[in-house]
């Protein structure tokens, strides 16, 4: 099961508090030694402020032991640190208790006009900014990830793009949203922290893919979870190049991801040519059952293969963090995609030879097959008799191969049209290297 876990790999790009879940996840399965999970939590929380959660792991680890005097002394530091940005914070935090401002909130949009007004109707200085800024970087590495919210949304109403911590506190935002299980404000600041990434031009190239490759991973969360994120997930991994760029050069695990969605995403099967071309292409680099299955399916026509790699993906799935969730959708369509594709090269099947391929029952895959031909609308018919399932003749016309081709060249064309106008809207921002939220350094404990 350890051989095809990507939690050290992805763990390289996200936020240590966005590793935690991850972590947990791998406990339950006991996928490795406890111990050994123990001690990477350990080393993780060494770098938070959530000193008590460090105890407890602590005391978990080692029972006979008592808590170590550095860890009770960091606790007193860190709350004598929260009692002082408490205070300093209190005059802040009074002004967005207002009614007014809160009126004022809702109806700006316009954050330099929303500043003034602070600044002459409440005596709103400068280094408010910043003292809002450390305070909900402080409540996030304590775990309150719903007061780092709270503030870092009236911190990025205020803030000017081009601030220093304008991009970071985006990053902030988002993985607390993650945390918190906010997946429709979650979505919303993904989108908005793309485009900040996206419209920025005087980053290097270097730079630009470091970023898009930490927002890859941590998108995972919300796209995994979110209701619409299996359809864009599609569009920005596999139709925007950028993305599809950074995940070739830097990642390929993420094929692991985006062949899923794919998979699972009935209204979404035309482009699956486009990810076999992109699977084939990076296979040299990066290969798992799941990106094989496909292989062997549309690729080899390998219908054995694709069987037994089937299998391996029922593995993988159940041990994976980001797709557990998908078993069911998947092992569905994965049997579908088989079932297709094996009709299109036979005339005439045997329903205990496509039984034996679906893992499935000689009765029960005669039902399953009957519903297959009904919803999916196959020139077919079943000979209970012979036990076998015949098909028609199926050729599609000019008119029809048209449509194939060129269903994508809309949204293609469309989304070629909006990174142009970004680059022409573009505006002057600081250059910045990765996200301050997540830098390298954060995931070394893991």
């Amino acid at each position: 099961m350890a051989e095809f876990d990507l939690t050290s790999k992805i763990g390289n790009y996200l936020d240590r508090h966005l590793v935690f879940p991850l972590l947990e996840f791998l406990s339950v399965k006991e996928i490795y030694d406890e111990n050994e999970m123990l001690q990477g939590k350990l080393d993780l929380l060494s770098k938070t402020n959530m000193v008590d959660f460090a105890m407890d792991v602590y005391k978990t680890l080692h029972q006979e032991s008592d808590v170590p005097e550095g860890l009770r002394n960091k606790r007193a530091e860190v709350v004598s640190e929260l009692k002082k940005l408490q205070a300093e914070t209190e005059p802040i935090v009074k002004i967005f208790e207002d009614p007014e401002v809160s009126v004022q909130i809702q109806s700006t949009r316009d954050g330099r006009q929303f500043y003034d007004y602070l600044s002459r109707h409440h005596g709103f200085a400068p280094e408010m900014l910043d003292t809002l800024y450390k305070y909900a970087k402080f409540q996030y590495e304590c775990g309150n990830y719903s007061g780092a919210a709270e503030y870092l949304y009236f911190y990025r109403v205020l803030v000017l793009p081009n601030d220093k911590n304008a991009l970071s506190s985006l990053w902030g935002k988002l993985a607390s949203e993650i945390l918190m299980q906010n997946w429709d404000a979650a979505l919303e600041d993904l989108n908005r922290l793309k485009d900040v990434i996206d419209s920025n031009v005087f980053v290097t190239p270097l730079q630009s893919l470091q970023q898009r490759t930490w927002l890859i991973h941590w998108s995972l969360f919300v796209f995994f979870n979110h209701p619409k994120g299996r359809d864009a997930i599609i569009d920005l991994f596999l139709y925007q190049a950028p993305y599809l760029n950074a995940i070739q050069t830097m990642c390929p695990h993420i094929l692991r991801y985006l062949t899923t969605a794919v998979i699972t995403n009935k209204r979404r099967r035309t482009v699956l040519k486009d990810l076999v071309k992109v699977i084939q292409q990076e296979s040299y680099t990066y290969r798992d059952p799941i990106t094989e299955f496909l292989e062997c399916l549309y690729v080899n026509f390998d219908f054995d293969s694709a069987q037994k790699k089937l299998r391996e993906c029922e593995t993988v799935l159940i041990n994976d963090f980001f797709l557990v969730a998908c078993l069911d959708d998947f092992i569905e369509n994965a049997r579908l995609f088989i079932f297709e594709t094996f009709c299109r090269i036979h005339q005439c099947i045997s329903i205990s030879m496509l039984a034996e391929k679906l893992n499935m029952t000689p009765e029960e895959a005669e039902k399953w097959i009957v519903n297959l031909i009904r919803n999916a609308r196959l020139d077919a018919k079943i000979d209970s008799k012979q036990g076998h399932v015949v098909m028609g003749v199926q050729a599609n016309s000019a008119y029809q191969q048209v449509i194939e081709k060129t269903k994508g060249l809309s949204f293609r064309s469309q989304m070629l049209v909006m990174n142009i106008e970004k680059k022409k809207q573009a505006s002057m921002q600081q250059s910045t290297s990765v996200p301050h939220w997540g830098a390298p350094e954060m995931a070394q404990g893991y």
